[in-house]
């Protein structure tokens, strides 16, 4: 969602004189270390969410899936070069889940009927950077909005955020053909968009664009508050969400906080606020109002030694939308998380 930073700014000027404004906490400021090439819509708000492929053996060669919602989707190598583009038309949200012997599966919102959410799901080949589709099934009723997915206990789990606030839980099975299973239905007040899986146990985070970040137990239908939208520590609003597990239930989540063009981290399994950082102008740029985001850990190579982080950049101008890359191990250290 655009255009909040400057509501903001507007709501806090037109505040009574006895109330003083919301200012949101500082933020440490790192440098993006690469980019991608701009998406293909130009002029257009496109870009949106990204999700990370490592490979394990040969990290330098990792790949990056995008949304240019307007069009489809692209695969970046770390180098930012475009490897790959699948013409799927309105997809929004997406995420990947390497299967092994089974492969890279992706899947993606698809909001091409804004009546009727469904989802595409793709095979990623990991060697050519193409995406081969291998079916689109029905999501709920509804436009189809945010997205994540993960391998709960050998099950491909995915979920579907749609703008009316439901949040359907799918099981997808690919074999002997591709089908979806319903699991569950959740549901916020208003309208969600970022989520994220824990993929230890299968909690789920999703943001209440809002009100804030909720989290959903395994098999629960009920949420937790468990964080808010102060305008401190994360500022509606609440865009894409990533983990960052560690051990048995700790780690971080990231969220995007787009009313003040910053990301706040989280302190896992406890949600205490663990800081806030923005990516600042250097050699590949700032971001602004970022939508996506997505993190992954291991090495990635010299620039990126413990992990990959990568936003969505808003305003790339004079080029279209693109995608910055940060080093992990530079967040922590801004953050004071080393």
């Amino acid at each position: 969602m655009r255009g909040l930073v400057s509501l903001v700014g507007a709501v806090s000027l037109a505040g009574c004189a006895t109330t003083p404004p919301v200012v949101s906490l500082p933020a440490s400021v790192v440098a993006a270390s690469g980019e991608t090439e701009p998406v293909g819509t130009a002029n257009e708000d496109a870009a949106d969410d990204p999700a990370i492929w490592r490979n394990p053996a040969d990290p330098a060669q990792s790949l990056i899936v995008a949304t240019d919602k307007k069009a489809g989707l692209y695969v970046y190598g770390l180098d930012g070069k475009r490897r790959g583009f699948f013409a799927a038309g309105l997809v929004n949200n997406v995420d990947l889940v390497d299967l092994g012997e089974e492969g890279v599966i992706v899947a993606a919102s698809d909001r091409n009927d804004p009546a009727n959410a469904a989802i595409q799901v793709f095979r990623l080949d990991t060697a050519t950077g193409e995406l081969s589709l291998l079916g689109k099934a029905q999501a709920g009723a509804g436009e189809g909005y945010g997205f994540c997915m993960a391998n709960i206990g050998g099950e491909l789990r995915a979920y579907s955020p749609l703008k009316n606030g439901t949040v359907t839980e799918i099981a997808i099975d690919l074999a002997p053909t591709l089908s979806f299973r319903s699991l569950r239905s959740l549901r916020v007040a208003t309208q969600p968009e970022g989520c994220v899986v824990d993929p230890r146990d299968g909690t789920l985070y999703v943001g209440e664009e809002m009100r804030g970040i909720w989290r959903f137990a395994p098999g629960e239908t009920e949420g937790e508050l468990v964080a808010e939208t102060d305008g401190r520590q994360l500022v509606a609003d609440v865009e894409g969400l990533a983990i960052w597990p560690e051990a048995t239930d700790g780690g971080f989540l990231v969220a995007s906080s787009q009313g003040d063009n910053a990301y706040a981290l989280y302190r896992l399994p406890d949600m205490a606020p663990a800081g806030r950082f923005r990516i600042g102008a250097g050699t590949f740029g700032a971001t602004q109002e970022t939508d996506g985001i997505d993190l992954a850990p291991g090495s990635f190579g010299a620039d990126y030694p413990d992990g990959l982080f990568v936003a969505q950049d808003g305003d790339n101008s004079p080029q279209a939308q693109n995608f910055k890359l940060v080093s992990w191990e530079a967040i922590l250290d801004a953050t004071g998380n080393r």
